[in-house]
């Protein structure tokens, strides 16, 4: 748990059991719910040992790692002093980034829509100037979550320096021999399913090249994302997923899915935000340091520890196993944040072809609520008779809808009371994955 001075200072994490002690008698009070953090009323920073908390830093493309973590020095039954790191806080950051680019594609679409429809015009190329250190939307948004979790950790921790995992994709090294096909959309795919559908096996009929993964889901046009199939086929599976398609066909599931080649979109927005990234944490004025991703590997190895965005952060940085060094302890449980955004800027709802169909209120807080806060809503009577806890949606009549683990209710805003007002993203807990074997 983080704990707070008097004075609103960061000192030492506690463990849960400490900070309800505290609680109980008096000495602290709740200071944020989500992460739970409290504040000490009877000590100040200055009177406090605070020895510092080093935040270790995994990124990825969907989602990121971080760990507070404790290095000490500790004395075993032989008298030899060793270097013991302890996890404290464990954190899986989920990003937005594919959510950001479809809502792109979709107002390109609208767009490129309109034009058309309403009155010509040509498309212009090269007509906006673009920073040199320019990043996609979905890119950018990667780059700013990760700062924003680390300036709040920053706030409820004395963090005193940052270690972060640096990896670099070889780009052409993961495309070589992917070239290799004669070129052509419907031959490439011919190459690959033969003369008949790729589905159902049906022969001498009209054949279409089809998407394994949509394009509405995120798929591309590359040579193995596409397979001939019948129109029968093709216009069953639409859209849908391949594995819901073919969830009665395991073998041949199987056989496609062999077909398909892992996509780079990851390695490339790594290699995109890469630089960015360490260039805005060197902007806190902590010691920033870069470890690479092999040093993390042989920590987990040598830790016995499994495959998992928290653990790897956890392990980033040289843990010296050679000379009695280990990490002695991981943090449980850990926290998911994932990245919600703070609403649209759009004032219309658009239909199906890009044109507005309604209008959405100017304002984007009703009656003291804004979606998102979480509140406790007190139900008197009904079917959710109770005290509840939750996120809320907020509606200009005042009866706001409020979102439970076990499901949504409407409640007015009487009857809510504000916890905490929403910050682009929404809290969870999960088990940490277990070792490996």
């Amino acid at each position: 748990m983080f704990v707070l001075s008097k004075d609103g200072l960061p000192l030492m994490p506690c463990h849960p059991a400490r900070a309800r002690a505290l609680l109980a008698r008096g000495r602290a009070a709740v200071a944020r719910h989500t992460p739970f953090t409290i504040r000490l009323k009877d000590r100040r920073r200055s009177d406090a040992e605070v020895f510092g908390v080093e935040l270790r830093i995994d990124p990825g493309s969907r989602g990121t790692g971080l760990a507070l973590t404790e290095t000490r020095g500790q004395t075993s039954a032989d008298g030899v002093t060793v270097t013991v790191r302890r996890g404290l806080v464990a954190i899986e950051l989920r990003h937005r980034g594919p959510q950001i680019h479809q809502a792109m594609v979709r107002r390109a679409g609208y767009r490129r829509r309109r034009r058309s429809a309403l009155r010509y015009r040509p498309p212009r190329f090269l007509n906006r100037v673009r920073r040199r250190d320019w990043l996609a939307p979905s890119l950018r948004h990667r780059v700013e979550s990760v700062c924003s979790v680390v300036d709040g950790l920053r706030r409820y921790a004395p963090v005193v320096e940052i270690h972060v995992e640096e990896n670099t994709f070889d780009i052409p090294a993961l495309t070589k021999g992917r070239r290799t096909e004669a070129p052509g959309g419907k031959a490439r795919a011919r190459s690959r399913s033969g003369e008949s559908c790729a589905y159902c096996g049906a022969s001498d009929v009209p054949l279409v090249v089809d998407h394994v993964r949509a394009r509405a889901r995120g798929g591309t046009d590359r040579p193995a994302n596409l397979l001939l199939t019948c129109v029968p086929c093709n216009q069953e599976k639409a859209a849908r997923p391949v594995e819901e398609f073919l969830a009665r066909r395991p073998e041949l599931l199987a056989a496609v899915l062999g077909r398909l080649r892992s996509p780079l979109s990851d390695a490339a927005a790594m290699n995109a935000t890469r630089a960015q990234l360490l260039l805005r944490l060197e902007r806190t004025d902590l010691p920033v340091r870069c470890w690479p991703a092999s040093l993390t590997s042989a920590n987990r190895a040598a830790a016995g520890l499994a495959k998992s965005h928290t653990l790897d952060g956890l392990c980033v940085g040289p843990v010296g196993s050679g000379t009695g060094d280990a990490i002695v302890r991981v943090a449980s449980p850990v926290y998911v944040f994932e990245a919600t955004g703070r609403g649209s800027y759009a004032r219309t709802t658009p239909d199906r072809f890009g044109f507005p169909r309604l209008v959405r209120p100017r304002r984007k807080r009703h009656h003291g609520f804004a979606s998102g806060d979480l509140v406790r809503a007190t139900v008197r009577k009904g079917r959710w008779a109770g005290v509840w806890t939750g996120r809320v949606t907020v509606r200009s009549t005042g009866r706001h809808s409020v979102a439970t683990p076990l499901g949504r209710f409407n409640a007015s805003h009487e009857h809510l009371l504000l916890l905490q007002r929403a910050d682009g993203f929404a809290y969870g807990r999960r088990g940490e994955v277990e070792s490996a074997a």
